[in-house]
């Protein structure tokens, strides 16, 4: 099988290549891709350096999936070619997900809409994804009415850029700004651009994101935060539910709910951080109760490494998805 990374030498195509090794994807060629001004650079995947292609090279070596993280025009540009030349893509921006004909996945909660004519395949944005997977088994159990979250955003989610920026900041050196202001020691309720009706592209990405993939007629509103953290995403979400709930059943339900860990100890100290969920895929939840203030209400505390459940493990578990129900072409046995 051959694999397309594109976007290999950014921030979340690094990820997707450790994640790839780290899962034993059946890679059998490994295609780096990037821009021209990347040509002469190398990756190293599996204990050996990859030399970085262009685009139209990675296409004309015909990969049967690429995983794509290079920006939304890119991925508008690149992803519908490498698509006719019959391979599948996995896009991680934000350019296709709202298309009606694309499909928006989340293996564990709606990996059984893919199909074998799906040639372009989009990765939900970093926030929407740790909200979904708690979300879905009480959905299901509950129905979900409406939704509040304000989410505490690492700079990783910006960027390479971003991160720079931070470190900087905390050694006094003055640099490149990713953001208008500064980030550390600092929180800017901001994060994208904004829109027309006041919210930012961030906050209307979680909106129809989670509408498209759990319930369009969940009621969603939501406000986005940068933090000076580099290693993972936190959201505060108040959940209000069609039918009544009992915490017990709450926490059970979210325990057997493939990829997600409960952390709900308070009275020892034990709750989800962005410090404990760094380079683990898993979804964390806790704080979980009951908001006293109206009926049928939950509060819950969600953390995930933006990075991977949120960007590139994602990705490489709807190709495994693929692979595993043969809408991808299957590696050949070896002996």
């Amino acid at each position: 099988m051959k694999v397309a990374v594109v976007g290999a030498t950014g921030l979340v195509g690094g990820v997707m290549l450790k994640v790839l090794e780290e899962r034993r994807f059946p890679v059998d060629e490994l295609l780096a891709v990037a821009s021209d001004r990347s040509a002469g650079r190398t990756v190293r995947f599996r204990g050996r350096e990859v030399p970085v292609i262009g685009m139209e090279a990675a296409i004309a070596a015909r990969p049967d999936v690429a995983l794509f993280s290079a920006g939304g025009n890119t991925s508008l540009e690149w992803a519908p070619r490498f698509a006719e030349a019959g391979c599948t893509v996995i896009d991680n921006s934000s350019a296709w997900r709202m298309y009606p004909d694309k499909k928006l996945v989340v293996p564990e909660v709606n990996g059984a809409v893919l199909a074998a004519e799906d040639r372009i395949i989009a990765n939900p944005n970093c926030s929407t994804i740790q909200l979904v997977m708690a979300l879905a088994p009480l959905h299901r159990a509950y129905g979900v009415d409406r939704v509040v979250v304000s989410t505490y955003q690492a700079v990783t989610g910006t960027g390479m850029k971003a991160v720079q920026q931070l470190e900087n900041e905390r050694r006094g050196i003055t640099g490149e700004m990713a953001y208008p202001f500064p980030i550390d020691r600092n929180v800017i309720p901001r994060c994208d651009v904004f829109t027309e009706n006041g919210y930012t592209k961030e906050e209307m990405k979680l909106v129809n994101e989670t509408k498209k993939i759990l319930d369009p007629a969940i009621r969603v509103t939501a406000t986005a935060v940068r933090v000076p953290v580099t290693g993972g995403h936190s959201e505060a979400v108040n959940v209000e539910f069609a039918r009544e709930f009992e915490l017990e059943e709450v926490r059970r339900l979210l325990r057997e709910a493939p990829g997600v860990v409960v952390q709900d100890e308070p009275a020892k100290d034990e709750y989800p951080m962005p410090l404990l969920a760094h380079d683990r895929d898993a979804v964390f939840v806790g704080r979980i109760r009951r908001d006293d203030t109206q009926p049928r209400t939950l509060n819950l505390w969600i953390v995930a490494d933006n990075l991977r459940k949120g960007a590139a493990t994602n990705a490489v578990q709807i190709a495994e998805l693929l692979v595993a129900q043969g809408l991808v072409a299957r590696p050949l046995a070896t002996t």
